[in-house]
């Protein structure tokens, strides 16, 4: 019977245009954006309401279920690098760039993108925001790189209309070359209404950072995963402020069958290697029910039993993958790559 799959995959990917082979009964669909785009920053919001975000200031819309796409970022923004988009609904949404200095920047949208309103734009010329995450429509964080050993994170309570820099007492310090990374705009999580996480690497160690009283202060966790300046922990992800995964690895080599995958049953406090684990680099993970997606530019994963044991269903290259309601899930990659999960 597997056997008998794996050719009805094949055949399904030759006979249907978009559909990329795979194993399992899982498939990635691809859906043309008109864009060569690289797109790191994807929000699902239900089955027929994604938007994405990323590279030369694109930000794209669908409202049907990825048949059509609209480009709806914000204007003169063509130099921007929108690395993450966190959407509520096909009319509210929250796009941020990265980069240093004022290139760090988030704006807001409530009319599905035909206007948009800087609400923060970066100052200090040190800075380097990564990503952006929510608790609910009005609470959410966004997280940037350490300036002189002490980390930066921005906090909102009016669904991104203003942002307050969290105090940097409330850290523990930075180590040395440690920072986030950008990849996929997962580098920061939350679950429930008060706990987060934020991912880093380049340091001594591989380090998921806690909080369980939305966002005002925080702990860090060692990782077993691999951290260099090319390394660490690229995403994050809980399925409940208890149970979560960290995905990484090592951009710079890719294919190198390099620790890049631990878990976590304690709310971030430990994290320990599954016994079979995606070989390479991983840049975005996200939960489907109790499964887990894991993608990256060698392939897709997916475990059904809580990120114990994996296995390889696709080897096209994404950079992100989100999963809304009704476990709908959904891929973005390099030259405008999106794909929706069947299966």
């Amino acid at each position: 019977m597997r056997v008998l799959g794996v050719v009805v995959a094949v055949l399904l990917s030759l006979l249907v245009p978009g559909v990329s082979s795979a194993s399992g009964g899982l498939a990635w669909v691809i859906k043309p954006t008109g864009t060569d785009a690289q797109l790191r920053g994807l929000s699902v919001v239900d089955a027929r309401v994604v938007w994405a975000s990323g590279s030369k200031g694109t930000v794209l819309r669908t409202v049907d279920g990825g048949a059509s796409w609209a480009s709806v970022g914000p204007p003169d923004t063509a130099g921007l690098e929108f690395r993450d988009v966190e959407a509520f609904d096909a009319l509210n949404a929250v796009v941020l760039s990265i980069g240093p200095g004022d290139s760090s920047r988030i704006y807001r949208t409530v009319d599905g993108g035909r206007s948009w309103t800087l609400a923060f734009r970066n100052a200090e010329e040190k800075a380097f925001y990564d990503c952006v995450a929510f608790f609910d429509r009005w609470r959410g964080l966004a997280m940037g790189d350490p300036v002189d050993g002490k980390f930066r994170v921005l906090s909102t309570v009016d669904g991104g209309r203003s942002w307050t820099l969290v105090p940097e007492s409330n850290f523990p310090p930075a180590l040395e070359g440690e920072a986030g990374f950008a990849a996929s705009g997962q580098c920061i999580a939350t679950s429930g209404p008060f706990d987060a996480w934020f991912a880093t690497g380049g340091g001594a160690s591989a380090r998921v950072l806690h909080s369980g009283d939305g966002g005002r202060h925080w702990k860090a966790s060692d990782t077993p995963l691999l951290s260099l300046p090319s390394a660490g922990v690229f995403a994050v992800a809980f399925r409940t402020p208890w149970q979560g995964i960290a995905v990484g690895g090592d951009y710079a080599r890719p294919a190198e069958p390099v620790v890049g995958m631990a878990l976590s049953g304690d709310r971030g406090r430990s994290w320990s290697v599954p016994a079979v684990a995606p070989v390479g680099y991983r840049s975005g993970v996200a939960w489907r029910g109790a499964s887990v997606i894991a993608v990256g530019p060698t392939g897709s994963d997916v475990s059904v039993d809580g990120g114990r044991r994996w296995r390889s269903f696709d080897g096209g290259s994404f950079d992100t993958v989100d999963c809304g309601w009704g476990r709908v899930c959904w891929a973005s990659g390099g030259k405008g790559r999106v794909g929706v999960l069947r299966g």
